[in-house]
C-alpha cells in the first residue's frame, strides 16, 4: 500500500507521519516536493536555500520514486504531502495509485502556529483552497487532526479499517528526537514534534485571530467546513 497523506502545514502531519513510520512494515517520506515547489515558485521560505540544496528539485523525478519501488524493501509507504506544493504542471497521475488521505485542521489554529514559525502568511502557504483541489482531483479519506488528539488510538483504529490495514499499537508512541527521514526544514520546523513521544492531548479553545489575518480566515473557513462534513 502506498498512502498520500494530504495536509496544510502546522496540522499534525509531522506527528501522523511518525505513528506510521514507529511501524515496523512503512517507509516514510517527508514532503517529497517541496524543493521542487521552492525552485519553480521561486518562495522565499525559512531555509530556502538548504532546502534546494538536499533535496530534489525536478518534480518529474520526484513523480518518478513515487511510483517507484517502495524504500528498505517495507511493505507499505507513507508520503506526507502538502497540497498547496502541487502546483499547475506538475505531475499528480502518481497520486491515482494510492490511498489518498485528507489531514485538517481548523484554520484558527494553522493560522496562529504557522505565524508563530514564520512572520509573513498567505492563503497559498496555508493551503486550504488547494487541499479542495486535490481532494476534487483524487477524493479520499478525511481525518480531522482534532479527532485524532481527542482519541488517537480509536481513530487511528477507525483509519486503519477503512483502508483495510490491520492497526498496530505503535502507531500511538514514537522515540523522542528527529528522525533519518525528516527533511532538512525539520530543523526549523519541527521542534515541538521532536520532543513529543506520542499524541498531544484535546486543544483548547480556538484562538483569536487578528485583523491582519481575518481575510486569511473568512478564506480558508469554507474549505475546512466542507471537508469537515466528509470526514470519517
Amino acid at each position: 500500500m502506498k498512502i498520500a497523506m494530504w495536509s496544510g502545514p502546522r496540522n499534525l502531519s509531522t506527528a501522523m507521519m511518525y505513528a506510521f513510520g514507529n511501524r515496523p512494515d512503512f517507509a516514510i517520506w517527508d514532503e517529497p516536493f517541496y524543493a521542487s515547489y521552492l525552485a519553480a515558485t521561486g518562495a522565499d521560505h525559512p531555509m530556502r536555500d538548504q532546502v534546494l540544496e538536499a533535496h530534489e528539485t525536478d518534480p518529474a523525478a520526484v513523480a518518478q520514486r513515487c511510483v517507484g519501488p517502495i524504500p528498505d524493501s517495507k511493505a507499505h509507504f507513507y508520503m506526507k504531502h502538502m497540497p498547496h506544493h502541487m502546483i499547475d504542471g506538475f505531475p499528480l497521475d502518481w497520486a491515482t495509485e494510492c490511498v489518498n488521505i485528507h489531514l485538517i485542521r481548523h484554520p484558527a489554529r494553522v493560522i496562529a502556529s504557522y505565524g508563530a514559525k514564520r512572520n509573513t502568511m498567505t492563503a497559498d502557504d496555508i493551503g486550504f483552497a488547494a487541499q479542495t483541489r486535490i481532494y476534487d482531483q483524487l477524493g479520499g479519506i478525511v481525518v480531522d487532526s482534532a479527532d485524532i488528539r481527542a482519541d488517537p488510538k480509536g481513530i487511528l483504529q477507525k483509519l486503519c479499517d477503512v483502508i483495510d490495514l490491520p492497526f498496530d499499537n505503535a502507531m500511538l508512541s514514537w522515540p523522542a528526537g528527529p528522525r533519518k527521514e525528516d527533511g532538512i526544514w525539520a530543523k526549523h520546523w519541527y521542534n515541538e514534534v521532536h520532543k513529543s513521544t506520542g499524541f498531544a492531548g484535546v486543544e483548547g479553545p480556538l484562538p483569536e485571530v487578528g485583523s491582519a489575518d481575518q481575510d486569511l480566515l473568512n478564506h480558508a473557513l469554507p474549505h475546512y467546513e466542507a471537508m469537515v462534513a466528509r470526514k470519517i
